[in-house]
Order: structure tokens, then sequence, then C-alpha cells
């Protein structure tokens, strides 16, 4: 069947030439598949589609975006699959669909000229007109069919496309800010941008920006600092309280639409879970907070039930059902009049969600709570809502695997064993299923889907993330086979995509620079000068750590200017300035202690099983305490590790 597919590709190619066909029903990205019927002649991403362009001296039309993204449906259905728009395409341009989750780094280089001749930060769909050298005529992101007050419509903008031959010109760059890095400049940075009267980090519409929240927890156990300790307890309240939460099946929506956490994005992300699963696993350790503990409980049962098949999570589901965006999500009124009728707290629930109850989004209810905690009758409620929720459709879900962001949910898993061990046992029933079906002679390979050859090699974010669910797995059960894999893995990517001091995203000939800034998540190559710093301190070696530090020397002016906003790059900094210290112990005292380990007030502590019967204290350098009790060992791994500066 597969020999088939290939021949009637090849067929294609070789004798129509190209004239009427749109090639993206050869593909298998849940994205692509979605255009395959589209009247516009799309092509995917490679070098058939450039040399077309150059043979017929036409201009490239590229689309980007991905399956559950609101925009590149409306795009889609006002444009594209309109035969007026079609038409003019087809003859004037050659066009090329690109699912961003497939190929990230193209992605992230479109994105990033964006931004330079923007001015601003793209988004998706990103639509970008250009030359067969990739030069660039226009770009944009999500463009009207006609005229808005806001945007040239894509009909009056084609003809306008066609007859140019100016390229966009980049803006003037903003002079380097020449930040001095500290505890207290990076504290400054992350506090400008912190919204005391609604929580998180931004003004406008708010993302969960997990890797700023664990960089304030850093700061605050490094600098003593309780009140940024409580900031960061505070967000986790407002997320899990307000409309990015789901409060019905449990999981985060992908952002909130507004400053005050009320109306989210209805996208569910793989992604986001396994973050937000993280960092309220630790929020847990350190406070004791019931709701912390629900959370991760609840997002991972959601997850369980409507994102895995054969071990393996898919990527995403959509904002949109029943052809509106939260409708599978939200309530009519007298729906959630009706769950309410019989709760014996119904007053305190109705007072808790009086806002919301005549209709919060387009005249249906999403649930949001004022207070700070979960009101009494709160569970009655929410089963009441699931029966009402269980007779629609779910949404749309994109059923691709991506290695990074199941590596990133294993990882979380593994992180949250303490609080229930069933979540190790599910991590590595995970990771066995993830490397069955990505790693193949070796060779680790980027996403694919379930019943179809893996064909796409992996990107440095897909071994980052990997490797550091194998050291989180390590953390768990000292199993030693998971630290040689890791070290297997980053020696692998090590040579593909470090050269000539620069990480770079790919080794597929379209090198795109690694640039350190967390965008939706923590960004790969920061990830993997973390990872560096752990296997050098786990395996007592300091080539890693030697290369770290150079990546880090080439990332300083990057730092500099970005300070808290590279919150992953500044906590491998502070990781790499101040140390690890890496308690050793017999694997039962360090499982029967690991609560207490977790709540241990410095930030960067590792675990390690040794022949121990106490506690031993050490840094990739020396061993330097030993005792039998974890309170004595906290007092000396601050005194000889806690410097300011």
């Amino acid at each position: 069947m597969k020999n088939i597919r290939l021949f009637l590709f090849v067929f294609v190619i070789s004798f129509s030439p190209l004239r009427g066909e749109n090639l993206l029903q050869f593909e298998t990205s849940p994205y692509l598949l979605q255009h395959k019927n589209n009247p516009v002649n799309w092509m995917p991403w490679g070098k058939i589609a450039f040399e077309k362009a150059r043979k017929e001296h036409k201009k490239i039309f590229l689309s980007i975006g991905y399956s559950t993204c609101h925009w590149c449906h409306v795009m889609e259905k006002e444009s594209f699959e309109d035969k007026a728009v079609a038409h003019i395409l087809n003859k004037n341009f050659i066009c090329i669909k690109v699912d961003k989750e497939e190929m990230p780094h193209i992605d992230e280089y479109f994105q990033n000229m964006h931004q330079k001749l923007r001015g601003r930060t793209g988004g998706w769909p990103l639509s970008v007109f250009m030359d067969a050298e990739k030069k660039i005529y226009f770009i944009s992101t999500y463009i009207p069919k006609e005229d808005k007050s806001y945007s040239l419509g894509l009909m009056a903008l084609l003809p306008k496309i066609e007859a140019t031959n100016s390229y966009m010109k980049e803006l003037p760059q903003k002079s380097k800010l020449n930040n001095k890095i500290s505890l207290e400049s990076l504290k400054n940075s992350l506090l400008k941008e912190y919204d005391s009267i609604y929580r998180g980090f931004g003004r406008t519409k708010k993302f969960p920006q997990v890797a700023k929240l664990e960089l304030m927890l850093a700061l605050s156990q490094m600098l003593e600092n309780n009140q940024l300790e409580k900031n960061v307890f505070n967000t986790l309240d407002a997320m899990a309280l307000r409309g990015l939460y789901d409060h019905v099946e449990g999981g985060f929506f992908r952002y909130a639409t507004d400053a005050a956490w009320e109306i989210p994005h209805f996208e569910k992300m793989l992604y986001t879970q396994a973050e937000l699963v993280d960092i309220y696993a630790q929020a847990y350790a350190l406070s004791d907070k019931k709701l912390y503990k629900n959370i991760v409980d609840e997002s991972i049962e959601m997850l369980e039930k409507r994102f895995v098949k054969d071990g393996l999570y898919w990527s995403a589901s959509d904002a949109d059902s029943n052809h509106k965006e939260g409708y599978y999500f939200t309530f009519s009124p007298d729906d959630v009049k009706k769950a309410l009728l019989h709760n014996p707290y119904k007053e305190v629930l109705e007072e808790s969600l009086a806002f919301t109850l005549d209709g919060n989004f387009e005249e249906r209810v999403h649930l949001n709570f004022s207070e700070n905690k979960r009101p009494q009758g709160f569970n009655k409620l929410r089963q009441q809502l699931q029966k009402i929720r269980a007779q629609k459709k779910y949404p749309f879900i994109d059923k691709k695997i991506n290695t990074a962001w199941n590596a990133m949910m294993i990882s979380s898993l593994y992180r949250a064993a303490y609080i229930d061990s069933k979540y190790a046992i599910l991590a590595d029933k995970h990771l066995k299923s993830l490397q069955n079906m990505m790693l193949i002679n070796g060779e680790l390979y980027h996403q694919g889907v379930i019943g179809y050859k893996v064909k796409q090699k992996a990107f440095l974010e897909d071994y980052a993330y990997f490797i550091a669910a194998l050291l989180s797995g390590y953390e768990y059960d000292y199993d030693e086979e998971k630290l040689v894999f890791a070290e297997y893995l980053l020696n692998q990517a090590i040579y593909k995509f470090y050269k000539n001091g620069v990480w770079y995203l790919s080794q597929d000939g379209f090198d795109v620079e690694a640039y350190p800034k967390d965008k939706y998540y923590k960004s790969g190559v920061s990830c993997m000068l973390q990872n560096l710093l752990i296997l050098s301190s786990l395996k007592g070696t300091f080539k890693y750590e030697d290369l770290a530090s150079k990546s880090l020397q080439h990332m300083q002016n990057i730092l500099k200017k970005e300070l808290a906003n590279t919150p992953a790059l500044a906590l491998a900094y502070m990781i790499h300035k101040y140390g690890f210290a890496i308690i050793k112990s017999s694997k039962e005292n360090l499982h029967k202690n690991i609560l207490k380990i977790k709540k241990l007030s410095y930030p960067f502590i590792l675990t390690k099983e040794g022949n121990y019967q106490d506690y031993l204290a050490c840094t990739l350098r020396r061993c330097f305490f030993k005792s039998k009790e974890l309170d004595t060992l906290e007092k000396v791994i601050n005194l000889n590790l806690r410097k300011y500066h």
C-alpha cells in the first residue's frame, strides 16, 4: 500500500506537472490533511516546490499553521476554500503549506523574520509572500479575505504582491542593553512584567509562562524572598480557579484572552499540561496545598482519558466544536442552574460564580471561581456538569505523536510520582511506548501518526526533552540504564546540532540557530543546557559542564538584554554559577524522605543513589558533608553554595 502511494506521488510529480493538484493528499500531518481538499494547489515544503517556483518564475505563498489553530480554520474557511481566491493563488503563486509542529525550525525562522520586519511577534496562521530564495515581499499573520479596518484583504493584497519587486526591509534593532546578570537584576526583570492585581505576566492576554514561575521560585529561595514565593502561589491559584482551567474535566487551556484569566482560548495542548503538572507538583511539595495536588491528579486523569492511544500522547484538542469556539467546554445558563438545583451549597456556589451565571462567553457560561479556594459543593457541581457535557461530542483531536511533547509529559509524571507512585509506573509505560515508536536503529525521530512509519528525524528540542525525561526518571528510580541512555542521546545531540560553538534547531540543511527565548514552552536549547549541567553532576564529568559554560558564554549578550524574558536560560545560568548540591544516600533513604528533600530551601538539588546509610552532600568537584539528618545537611548546603553577588 505504501509503495502504491509513493508511485502515485512520483507519477503526479512526473507527468501532471502539478497543475490543478493539491499534493497534501499524500501527507500524514493532521494539519496538512485538513487542507487536502482545498481548491488551492498546495504543496508541502521541499525542493520540488522551490524548484517549481524558480522554473515558472513565480512568487511563493507560504502558509504556516497547525491543526487546532482557531484562526487557521477561519482563514481556511474564508479564503482557502474560496474558488476565486484559489484561482488567483494557483495562477500567480506557488502555494506551500507547513505544519509548524511538524517543522518547528521553519516556523521559528519565519516567526523571527516577522519580528525583524514587523517589529512585533507573529503567530498563526503565519502568511509569507517570498521568492524562491526566501527573500520576503510581505509577511503577516491572519489575513481576511476582504478589507477590514485592521487589515488589507487578501483579494486586494494578492495583485499588489504579484506586481511588486520590492522586498521588506528589516527594522532598526534597538541597541543592546548592558544589563548586569545577577539575582537582583533577574528579580527586578521578573517583577517588571508581573501583574500584582490579576497575577501572572503581562497586561493583556496571558499565557502560563511556566519557565518564569520556575525562575521566580528559584529566586525566592536564593534570595530568601517570601514575597516572590507568594507571587508564584498567587499565580497558580489564579490559573487553577479562574477560567484557564477546565473545572469540569481537568487540564488547562492554552492561554487566557484577558488579563484576569477569565476567558481562555479553548485549545488544550499537551505541552501546556506537561509544564503545568510539573509546576503544580513542585508547588504542592513546598506548600502542602491540597488544591495543587487536585490539579495534578485531575490534569493527568484528563490526559489519560482523552489524549492517550497505545501508551502515547496525542498533541492537542481543538478550541472549536459544533462550529463554535468553546461550545463543548461551556454551558447554557439553564445547564448550570440545573446542575446547582439539588446542591446543598447552592447559595455558596452561586456567590462564587456570580458574574458568570448569566453567561460570560457569547451568552454561555464558562466557569470561574472568584475566591482563592474551591467553594463547598464544588465536587457535586462538577459531577452534574460532567453528565451534561457527556451528551456533547468532544472537539477534534490532533492525533500526531510529538516526541518532545510526549517526553515533557513523561518527565512531569516522574516528577509528580512523589504524590502517587502510580505516576512513575505510567511514566515508564509511556517512555517505553515513545521509545518503541520514535527510536529506530538508534536514531531518534520527531513525530508521526500511529500506524504509519515515522520518517522525520528529530530536532534539537526532541533530544533535549527526551534526555530531560530520562534524567527525571533516574532521579525517581535510580535506574542506571536511564542515565546511560541519556548520555548516549546527549552525545548524539552534540554531534548533530552543536557546530562551531553554536546550537542549531535541526540538521536538515535549513540551518536556524537555536535562540533561547521561551515562547509557549521552555526553549529546547535552554533545556539542553540544563541537561548538560545535570548530567555533568550525576556522571561526575567536567566535559558537559565545559560545553554548558561555552554555550552560556555564547548566549550571554542575549541574557544581558533579555534577563527574565529568557527564564530557562537564566535558570541554567544560575545553576552554572551556584552549582548543584548532590545528595547521595541509599535508594531506601532517598525514597523515604523524597518530600523532605523537595522542601529543602536550596533550589538546585540532585539526588543520586549511593552505598550510604547517612546523607552525603557533594558538588561536582567535592563532597563536603555527611549527616544522618537532612535538616543539618540543609544548613551546610546553604553555607557552602548560597553566595550572594
